[in-house]
């Protein structure tokens, strides 16, 4: 998995072209440890634009590695946007995620940008994963994909996505703010009310006082 690039890095550098970055102090919680389990948080401001989330986890003595980007837009009507990669035992995981937290319809122009960075991958294998909630407000032009020896490939197609991410940023236009953080707020809310792998995972090793921090505040928080 030589070629694989660090997906927090990769956010830094591709958003750090159009916006400045503000990291944010947070305390004893940048890097919690438990069980052979470590996990890592970092938090940047990204002014108007919003917030980037970057996290980082490690298991099974290093065996088993993730990392997550999350943008949460801040003055701007945009998608949240969510990038994970897992590393475990030579296969590897690639998801980008786009929800639909918007305060009006995302045009069909601005998705059909990540539809052609979800082709490159037309012939990997798409992960079916159980039912959630969040299901209902993702939209289709995200992707789960995994395989063997595809580290080049995984990180080519998270750079394209986070790219078409942060030119869409870039050239949009303001919102009301404050609308906008109640919507960023109702889909943290209730992704810590109704569970996700991540979210199940953090508050059993931590406990939810410190899952709810880490979810409300840093990850989608801004």
């Amino acid at each position: 998995m030589s070629a694989h690039r660090d997906l927090g890095r990769m956010a830094l550098e591709i958003l750090g072209e159009h916006f400045s970055l503000e990291k944010k102090d947070i305390g004893a919680d940048a890097r919690l440890s438990k069980n052979g389990m470590v996990f890592e948080t970092e938090v940047y401001s990204l002014g108007y634009a919003g917030q980037l989330c970057i996290l980082r986890m490690k298991a099974m003595l290093g065996l088993m590695k993730m990392e997550t980007a999350v943008v949460t837009p801040g003055s701007r009507d945009l998608p949240l946007l969510n990038l994970d990669w897992v590393g475990a035992l030579g296969k590897e995981t690639q998801i980008a995620e786009l929800y639909d937290t918007q305060l009006a319809p995302y045009p069909a122009g601005a998705l059909a940008e990540f539809d052609a960075v979800k082709r490159q991958g037309e012939d990997l294998e798409e992960i079916a994963s159980e039912p959630r909630w969040y299901d209902a407000i993702l939209y289709p032009c995200s992707f789960h994909k995994a395989g063997k020896g595809l580290s080049e490939r995984f990180s080519s197609m998270a750079e394209a996505f986070l790219r078409v991410y942060a030119a869409q940023l870039a050239r949009s236009v303001s919102c009301d703010s404050a609308k906008k953080a109640e919507k960023n707020r109702a889909f943290a809310q209730r992704l810590f009310d109704e569970g996700g792998p991540a979210v199940d995972q953090v508050t059993k090793l931590f406990g939810r006082e410190t899952a709810e921090r880490l979810i409300l505040n840093y990850m989608y928080g801004g």
